[in-house]
Parts: structure tokens; sequence; C-alpha cells
């Protein structure tokens, strides 16, 4: 059985990935800050996991299972000694120094490239026939940033389980919230399609040792042949996450959703149309109901309202991307209309606020 070099950047929402790889015996190196690089090498990871009919979460520690991670900065890392890398930072992190130089070599090196981000990057766009790309641009926080890759080396997972760093832990302890599957779209490459394929036998195979016997373990990686799979997520961002924000706040996604339900379903049913139209089939989509289930224990409000609430000058802009596509379409959605306004004010307001 082959096994990988893997470089993930950011270790937050990678270290959960990464405990889930690490089953396979695989070799990870995670490009985070020089404070949780130290905690990561000194000590590992740990990773808290809800599992079906326990009471306690099983506790995944990084230096009981098979494979290898270390952790370091962004600097002197060469791409071209791995076999695939994942992005698993916010999308306006790849614009900061160290950081884009080493997403530039990634790009040139066409080592195969999966995003794990909320905002799919800009060059998977391309993997979206009928769009005009060039018109998607102003959704990124720096679209030059992915101007060197090749659309067929980037593939798009979609980051559906939910996972935080409980502020009173240290930094690396990260506990799900949600442990539902990674979905990652194919590449267009057979080649670089076969080590998704080999990662997904090794994370279904995963067991743990539990005090009751072995165990397996939620949060799955799953490879479909759809490229449309992983936009499934658009629909929950629009329905619940951005309309987290309010205007001189945050509310949970539980109240998004709940709130007024029917809003919420006429926002989440005209993103799935939408990606329809993009030509996603049906099947590839989550039904509404399914989500406003999950909606239910989601009792924090959600990243980018939590960012916005903090002063951050830039966040992910998902709710642009999908209003900009839908515009191509000749469609628009008042709700989606305003949150992106209101959005765009609160950041405007957080940039003065800065200045």
């Amino acid at each position: 059985m082959a096994t990988y070099n893997i470089l993930l950047l950011g270790a937050s929402y990678g270290s959960l990935l990464a405990s889930k790889l690490l089953f396979g015996g695989h070799s990870i190196h995670l490009v985070c800050l020089p404070a949780e690089a130290e905690l990561i090498n000194a000590e590992g990871f740990r990773v808290r996991l809800p599992v079906r009919g326990r009471k306690e979460p099983v506790v995944l520690d990084s230096r009981q299972l098979p494979g290898k991670v270390a952790a370091g900065g962004a600097a002197g890392v060469d791409p071209k000694d791995y076999d695939l890398v994942g992005l698993c930072m916010q999308e306006p992190q790849y614009r900061s120094a160290g950081v884009r130089e080493l997403l530039d070599a990634v790009a040139k090196s066409r080592v195969p490239c999966m995003s794990i981000m909320n905002m799919p990057p800009l060059p998977y766009m391309k993997r979206i026939p009928g769009l005009d790309y060039e018109a998607l641009r102003p959704a990124y926080t720096d679209p030059t940033v992915w101007d060197s890759f090749d659309p067929k080396a980037v593939t798009l997972n979609s980051p559906d389980p939910q996972a935080i760093r409980p502020p009173e832990e240290k930094v690396n302890v990260l506990m799900v919230t949600l442990p539902t599957n990674f979905k990652v779209a194919r590449f267009d490459d057979e080649k670089s399609t076969a080590i998704l394929r080999q990662l997904e036998k090794d994370v279904e195979a995963a067991r743990f040792d539990a005090p009751e016997g072995k165990i397996e373990l939620p949060v799955k990686l799953k490879v479909h042949n759809s490229i449309f799979v992983p936009l499934a997520k658009w629909a929950m961002l629009l329905a619940g996450n951005y309309r987290c924000v309010t205007k001189d706040g945050m509310r949970t996604a539980q109240e998004a959703v709940h709130s007024d339900i029917e809003t919420s379903r006429s926002v989440y049913n005209f993103v799935n149309d939408l990606c329809v139209k993009l030509g996603a089939s049906p099947g590839d989509l989550v039904p509404f109901e399914k989500y406003a289930a999950a909606a239910q224990s989601l009792v924090r409000p959600a990243s980018a309202a939590r960012a916005l609430q903090n002063g951050a000058p830039f966040i992910e802009r998902a709710d642009k991307l999908v209003q900009l596509i839908a515009k191509q379409k000749g469609l628009s959605h008042p709700v989606i209309d305003a949150t992106v306004a209101l959005v765009d004010w609160r950041l405007e307001a957080n940039r003065k606020k800065a200045a």
C-alpha cells in the first residue's frame, strides 16, 4: 500500500483532515504559525471527535497514530517534495507574505492541490463550464494569487465537518462540533484522483482502539466524480453562515436558519437551483430539510460572522461569488443581495476602523 507525503497549509482545520489521514500511515507536514508549529512538533495535536452512541468524545492524539506529523512556517517548503497539497486556510490568508509565495510555488509545481475552503479557488471555477471566469474575480480578496494554477491540478473538498478550537485550550486542540463527511471532487487527471481514492479507503478502514474495543469513526473522506458535489455547501453558507451576520452584531446559525424558516428555504433552494443550472444533478446536492435538521445543532455564530465581529478587514466572500454567478445567469435573490450589501458595509466599517 502506498503511503504519501502530504502538505497541508493551515493547522486548525488541517489537523482534522490530518487526524484521519494519519491512520493510513501517511506523512503530513502542516504549514502554520510559529507558536502552533512549536507546540505541534513538541506535543503533536489532539482532535476531539463525538461518536454516536458514546457519552464521551474520542480523542485522537497524533502521536499515537500510524503516520508522521511535522509542522513549520511557509519558508523553505518545496511543494515538489509532496504527492498532494491541501489548502486548509481561509481564502484571505493566501495573500499574506510567505503564504502567497508558497501558494505560487504550489501552483507552478503542478502537484495535485486539494482545497478545503468554503470559497472555491478561482482556478476550480474554470472547471465549471459556461462561466465568465474573469467576472468572478471581484469576489476574491486578491484574485492574482491564483493566477499560476492549472485548473487540471486543482480540486475542491467541501469543508462540511464543523470544528472549533476551544478558547480555553492550547492551540493544538481541535473540537469537532458537527462530524459530517469531507466530500471531494475528482481531479481532471486519473493519476491524481487515484491518490484521493487511496486516502478514501484508508479513512474508511480506520478503527480506533477504545476501551470497548475497536470502533469506527465519523468524518470520512468521500471522492465524487461530479465536480458539483462540493458546491452543495453554497446553499448552506448563504441560508445559514452569512445570515449569522446582523447589522450590529451576530446570531447563531441555528437562529439564522430557524427564526424565519421560509426565507431560509427560499435562499437555500435558489442556490441549489443555480447549481443545477451550472450542471449539477439534484443528487449532487443536499435537500433543505436535511440541512435545516443539522442547523438545529449549530449553536454558534458562523466563522464569517465571528471574524466580522472581531474587526476582520477581509473574510471569505462565498456570498458575493454566488451573487456574481447568479447575475451571469440573469438571476438574483433579494435576501442574497441584502446579505452581500450588509457584509460589504460591515467590512468597510472594519477597514475604516483599522486604518
